[in-house]
This record gives C-alpha cells, sequence and structure tokens, in this order.
C-alpha cells in the first residue's frame, strides 16, 4: 500500500507542476445594504489556460469575514478548494481598474498639454526679450560719422531700427497674456487630472487575498463572481415631509430618502444598489422557554444548589441560553422583508458616512386642524392628520417637516402600513392666540354640620383668530375624574365639548369649530370636586 500512496504522488508531480498562478483583479458590482451589515458582490475576470491553476485574488478588503464568502463560476470554469489569506502576503501587482487607466491617460494628455503651453509661452517671452535687447542697444548706440549728412543718415537709420524693435515687443505684448493664459489653464487641468487619479489609488493597506484552485478544460475568459459579507456598512430611512396648503385643504408630500454609509475600505463606484430590511447580523430565531421547576421547603433549611434525578443522583440544574438580542421592530409584507432597488448606479466612498439617496416622492392624504391646548399653550399648532394613501409601507425613519419651503422642526415617523394614519404637528400658527383665565377657583366646608368638602373650578377659555384665513380648531381642556366612590366630580361646560375621554384618556374634553377670519370663540368650564370630611384631597 506504501508503494502505491509513493508512486500516485510521483504520477501527480507532473500535472502540480504545470500548474500556474493567475493574478486577477475583481470589481465590486452590485451591493446589499441592510440595517447593519452589507452583501458585496464582486466580479473576477481572468484569462485562464486550459489546465489547473491557482488564480489568486489580492484587491478583498481586510477583514472580509471567510465564512460569507459564496462563489459562482462561469461557463467552462470549474473551481475546487479556496482560502482567504490576510496575513505573510506577497506584494501584490493588481491590474488596473478602466476608471484608473482612464484617469492614467487623461493626466497624460494634461501634462502634454501643460508642456505645450509652456513652450509657447517661452517662444513669445523670446520673441520679447528680442525686441526689448535690440532697443536697449539702440539706445545705447554713439553714431558717429564723417559728415554730417552722413550722421544724419546713420542717425536716421537707429531711428527706424528703434521704432521696429519697439513695434515688435509691442506686438507680441498680446500674445504673451494669451500664452500665460493657456499656461495657467493647463496647469488648473493637469492638477485636476492629477487628483481624479490620485482619488482612485489603489490603497495600500490591509488586504486579504482570495486563493482559489480553477480548473479549464480549455482556454476561457473566465467570469468569477464572489460574493462576501461586510459588517461595518448599513441603511436607514429618511424622510422630507412637505405640507402644502391651497386655501381649507392641504396636501402632504412624503419626500423618501435613504441615508447610507459604509466603512470596508474600498470605494464601491458604479454598484447596482439595494436596500433591504432584512437583518441578517441578527438573530434569526425567537427566544426560546425552558421549564421552570419551583420547590418549598422546610422553613430555616437553606436551598439546595442541585436538583435530583428520578433515580436519586444529584443533577446540575439545565443551563440557561444567553438571551437573545433585542429585534427592532421590522416591517413585513406578506411575511417577507421590504427591499428597494436604487434605480441608477451608485457610488459609495468608503468612510463617507450618512450619503442621502433619494427614493421618490409619495403623495399622502391629509386632514389638518389647529389644535389650542390653552392649558399650556399661547398659540395654536398646525396638526395633521396624515394617512398611507399609498400601497407601500412607509418605514420607520426621521423625517424633516416642512410647512411649504420652511423647516418648522423634525419629528419620528413610526411605522405606516397602507390605510394607517398618523398624527403630526407642524410648528405653531401666531395669529390664532390662546388664553384661558380662571375667574372662580374656591373651596370649602359644605353641610350645616360640615360633613363634606367641596372645591369649585371655572375656566373661561379663548381663541382668537387674527389670522386672514379661516382654520377648523380642536380646542383641548381637561377635568380631574375620580375611582373612589367618595369623590364626586361634576363639570359643565358651555358650549358642551364635542368629544369626552378623548383617545381613552379620561377627563380630557375637545371642542370642535371652524373660525373665521378676525373671530373669537369662548368655553367657559367648570368643575366641582366633593369629599367627605376628614379626608384630603391629593
Amino acid at each position: 500500500m506504501r508503494r502505491i500512496l509513493v508512486l500516485a504522488a510521483v504520477l501527480a508531480l507532473p500535472q502540480m507542476a504545470q500548474a500556474d498562478r493567475i493574478a486577477a483583479a475583481s470589481r465590486v458590482v452590485a451591493v446589499t445594504l441592510y440595517p447593519q451589515g452589507a452583501e458585496v458582490t464582486r466580479e473576477v475576470r481572468a484569462q485562464v489556460p486550459a489546465g489547473r491553476h491557482s488564480l489568486l485574488v489580492s484587491d478583498l478588503p481586510a477583514g472580509v469575514p471567510a465564512q460569507t464568502l459564496r462563489l459562482a463560476p462561469g461557463e467552462g470554469l470549474a473551481l475546487g478548494g479556496h482560502a482567504l489569506r490576510s496575513g505573510r502576503l506577497a506584494p501584490r501587482d493588481l491590474p488596473d481598474s478602466p476608471e484608473r487607466t482612464a484617469a492614467k491617460a487623461g493626466l497624460e494628455a494634461a501634462e502634454a498639454a501643460e508642456r505645450t503651453a509652456r513652450t509657447a509661452l517661452a517662444a513669445v517671452e523670446a520673441r520679447v526679450e528680442a525686441a526689448e535687447a535690440q532697443v536697449a542697444f539702440l539706445r545705447a548706440a554713439k553714431p558717429e560719422a564723417a559728415t554730417p549728412e552722413a550722421l544724419a543718415a546713420l542717425t536716421a537709420t537707429l531711428g527706424e531700427q528703434m521704432l521696429a524693435a519697439r513695434s515688435a515687443a509691442l506686438a507680441a505684448a498680446p500674445d504673451l497674456h494669451a500664452a500665460r493664459t493657456a499656461l495657467d489653464k493647463a496647469e488648473r487641468a493637469s492638477a485636476d487630472a492629477r487628483a481624479a487619479l490620485d482619488a482612485l489609488a489603489r490603497p495600500d493597506g490591509d488586504y486579504a487575498t482570495l486563493d482559489l484552485a480553477v480548473t479549464a478544460a480549455q482556454a476561457v475568459e473566465a467570469v468569477l463572481r464572489v460574493t462576501h459579507m461586510v459588517p461595518d456598512a448599513g441603511w436607514r430611512p429618511v424622510y422630507d415631509l412637505r405640507l402644502d396648503r391651497a386655501g381649507a385643504g392641504a396636501s402632504v408630500t412624503l419626500d423618501r430618502g435613504a441615508l447610507v454609509w459604509q466603512g470596508s475600505g474600498e470605494d464601491w463606484a458604479d454598484v447596482a444598489l439595494t436596500l433591504s430590511t432584512a437583518r441578517p447580523a441578527e438573530g434569526a430565531a425567537p427566544a426560546d422557554l425552558w421549564p421552570d421547576l419551583r420547590r418549598i421547603r422546610p422553613e430555616g433549611r437553606p436551598a439546595a444548589d442541585t436538583r435530583r434525578g428520578a433515580g436519586g443522583a444529584m443533577m446540575e440544574a439545565a443551563p440557561m441560553p444567553a438571551p437573545a438580542p433585542e429585534m427592532a421592530a421590522m416591517p413585513v409584507q406578506d411575511g417577507e422583508v421590504l427591499v428597494y432597488r436604487y434605480p441608477e448606479p451608485a457610488d459609495l466612498a468608503t468612510g463617507v458616512e450618512d450619503l442621502r439617496l433619494s427614493l421618490g416622492p409619495l403623495p399622502l392624504s391629509a386632514r389638518i386642524e389647529a389644535r389650542a391646548v390653552p392649558r399650556h399653550d399661547a398659540t395654536a399648532f398646525l396638526v395633521a392628520h396624515v394617512t398611507n394613501t399609498s400601497d407601500e409601507i412607509i418605514l420607520p425613519g426621521t423625517a424633516f417637516l416642512l410647512r411649504g419651503p420652511v423647516m418648522v422642526g423634525q419629528h419620528g415617523l413610526g411605522l405606516l402600513a397602507p390605510g394607517m394614519e398618523a398624527e403630526i404637528a407642524f410648528g405653531p400658527i401666531d395669529g390664532l392666540r390662546l388664553k384661558r383665565e380662571m375667574p372662580q377657583r374656591a373651596e370649602g366646608d359644605r353641610g350645616l354640620l360640615s360633613s363634606s368638602r367641596e372645591r369649585e373650578e371655572v375656566a373661561v377659555m379663548t381663541v382668537e383668530n387674527l389670522t386672514d384665513e379661516a382654520w377648523p380648531v380642536r380646542l383641548i381642556d381637561q377635568v380631574p375624574y375620580s375611582e373612589q366612590e367618595d369623590l364626586k366630580i361634576a363639570f359643565t361646560a358651555d358650549p358642551p365639548p364635542t368629544q369626552t375621554d378623548v383617545e381613552g384618556r379620561r377627563g380630557i374634553l375637545a371642542w370642535d369649530f371652524d373660525l373665521a377670519p378676525g373671530a373669537t370663540r369662548q368655553v367657559r368650564l367648570a368643575h366641582s370636586l366633593r369629599w367627605p370630611a376628614g379626608m384630603v384631597l391629593d
């Protein structure tokens, strides 16, 4: 048997010797972002000769969980074993990406244009310097002639040459300005091209290498898909909730957005982006319950630390499982998570916090009211009852509130399934003034023999409309309530309230009315409390 094994190993040597190492680069083509974490899909292309080879993909970011790697080979390629290496790595020589190749070509063209502009400027400067040197020489010349006629002719010649030299210098001045402007433009273009290339620089920090055994029956341009998880990424919903009023009506538009971030250590450029509400980083199973065995024992006897089985043997208590992580509320529809596919290729740079992506507007129906609580506020507040009239679930998130173009605050928007309603306040209405006065408040004994005590209060609430439009007003106030038979409470109101025990809250009263421009409305509310003597009212 040992001889057979040795022979098999020897026969395998030529095949192993034929295997070579093929370096390949990957490109991130698709990303699915979860509230915490992301699934990244990379595409690897390489020319693979026939036979068995080792494919090295050396541009995976450090920290990729090896257990999350999933490989999908293209046609003509068979996969063997693979390993993710993050230590003892050889220096990598990655081919440039198409974006980096294009940036390099742009830089070379910009630098060539800069050299041409610099040469042109030097030629113009040489013309100017030559003309100025000629002028300086002619000025220093001291003509000498034997006769007055010869001196006059020589002087005229010098004058003509100086005029020609000065004209040449003046003629070169516009060319000099144009050449300097062209050089400045070329230098700026070169700097921009260099910055663009630097922005695409491959990271020199930690990285991981995927070492993959591949086999091809014949030479093939292999396409391999690699999928893995990235823990440092995520997204959350964010909204602009815009209220527009037109007379007595109102409309609300929900501009949906997503705040995305990632810290994988590499930039994701032109990726197909999907946003999912699934939470693979959290527990996928519900919590479990264990039998709760209770015992009694005689007083004074210490509690036992162990339990006995049916045979009387000592038995350790069943270990309690670790508590499952708390699951945040997650909207579901027909038992499935929600998925948003971003319509355009997206760019997500590493280390950039909260990049906002638009998911489009969603019109909602709204009913507005001026909420008046004069017990605490000096003005009414604009409140909108917003209904999700769409067929989409609106996820919980922060909503920034706008009345027309003006931002008035923010609101923690809860989950809104189709048909659900939310009550959202859009800030004060300064022209609706509130006042609450108490002309009467008294307490004392009641009855001939002072067998009981009584407290009476009267409040007058006023709403004044100083605006130039009518408002639907909802005035809210309260009277105390009791759950004790000996504490008797009664109230009267003029006019009577439209609703009592608003939203199930006992003693909360509401009046609904329309208030015209310049109008004032008053509500008188009185209540009394009576309790037996010898008792104290809390």
